[in-house]
């Protein structure tokens, strides 16, 4: 049983030491026989160039834009929406308009049966204008001072109830004509030709989304960044890739303690009507935008615990630096403290070098275009 063990143990050793002959060179070692001094050292190899460098492939830092942003969820509204409704009752004898139809401010929309509203101003009139010519009269005689000037004040006073009553009759009219408060597009028709209704029955909606506002939430931890006029961006799978732009109009003024979230309202341009109220979308809110952001090949980070490295190339040698890494896009990484643009950043070759090493660069790698 020990002889089996110790042949094992001898075959083990001989591979070692055939496998550093063969291939103890490519990492750096000397051959054994060397070592003993019964073999000349080998002269470096090619692929590490002259002095013994490395070789690798660099990539210079570059300038680019870094938005940070963070994502949230959020509906539809109209900037306008009201469901069209009477205060009076009446009969509908009119409708004015087409279901889905753009509407002006100001439109006819439905109109009630008025015959007995018209009598009734028809009959304010005639009174209005009966005291208004008795007062004439009166006036006409006062100079003379044939009529006494308490029925003078009589006569006034009666004037201006009659004008009272006509400006009562008539703004009873007006309410049998309802009109569109506001320029938007109306909704489903909700009530039919002769029909009966009552004071607050529904008509139709009417809203007005050739602009929209996107309420949506973040969490307080973004309350520095969440300013109005910051840049929002929205999607919804209902048009694919199609991204909508806008601004925010509204930052709540209290935080919501159960959420620790504040809301937000956004408004954007909605010429086409794309976005209909109570749509789901999904937001990015834009937080901070650098136009000379340092940025670095994702592939040249060495991150070792909570820190990151990269190699650096300066005078000819690997320079292993400490950097601080702020947002990160595709492929690439932003360096907020480290190194500086144009400076050449190792991207290949990472795992052969050390700090201070000498190197040769064998390719240069031109930077992503933003």
């Amino acid at each position: 049983m020990r002889s089996s063990l110790q042949l094992a143990i001898i075959a083990m050793l001989a591979g070692a030491g055939v496998a550093w002959h063969l291939y103890g060179e490519s990492y750096g070692l000397p051959r054994p026989l060397a070592l003993l001094g019964l073999e000349a050292p080998a002269p470096a190899q090619a692929t590490r160039g002259g002095g013994g460098a490395v070789g690798v492939v660099v990539q210079p830092a570059r300038i680019g834009l870094v938005v940070e942003r963070a994502e949230s969820v959020g509906t539809v509204r109209a900037r306008e929406a009201v469901t069209i409704s009477t205060k009076v009752s009446g009969i509908v004898t009119t409708i004015g308009f087409q279901e889905g139809q753009m509407v002006k401010q100001g439109d006819e929309l439905v109109n009630l049966d008025a015959a007995a509203l018209r009598a009734e101003m028809d009959q304010a009139r005639a009174l209005m204008d009966d005291a208004r010519m008795q007062l004439r009269r009166a006036q006409q005689l006062q100079p003379g001072q044939t009529i006494a000037a308490s029925r003078l004040d009589t006569l006034e006073s009666l004037s201006r109830q009659a004008e009272g009553r006509m400006r009562q009759a008539q703004a009873k009219l007006e309410e049998m004509r309802i009109t569109a408060p506001f320029s938007g597009r109306v909704g489903l028709r909700q009530v039919s030709l002769g029909a009966l209704i009552q004071p607050g029955t529904a008509i139709t909606t009417l809203d007005d989304i050739t602009t929209v506002r996107v309420e949506f939430s973040m969490p307080e931890v973004f309350l520095a960044s969440a300013r109005i006029g910051a840049t929002v961006t929205a999607r919804t799978a209902a048009y694919g890739d199609r991204r909508f732009v806008g601004r925010v109009l509204v930052v709540d003024t209290r935080i919501d303690p159960a959420t620790r979230s504040i809301r937000l309202i956004s408004e954007f341009d909605n010429p086409d009507e794309a976005l209909k109220p109570g749509l789901f979308l999904s937001v990015e809110l834009e937080l901070h935008r650098r136009a000379d952001a340092v940025l670095v090949a994702e592939e040249a980070i060495d991150p070792v615990g909570d820190r990151a490295y990269l190699y650096v190339v300066r005078d000819g040698r690997a320079k292993r630096v400490e950097v601080a890494l702020g947002a990160r896009l595709p492929g690439e990484v932003e360096v907020t403290r480290g190194v500086t643009a144009g400076e050449q950043i190792v991207v290949r070759g990472i795992q052969r070098l050390r700090h201070d090493a000498p190197v040769r660069i064998t390719e240069t790698l031109a930077p992503p275009v933003s």
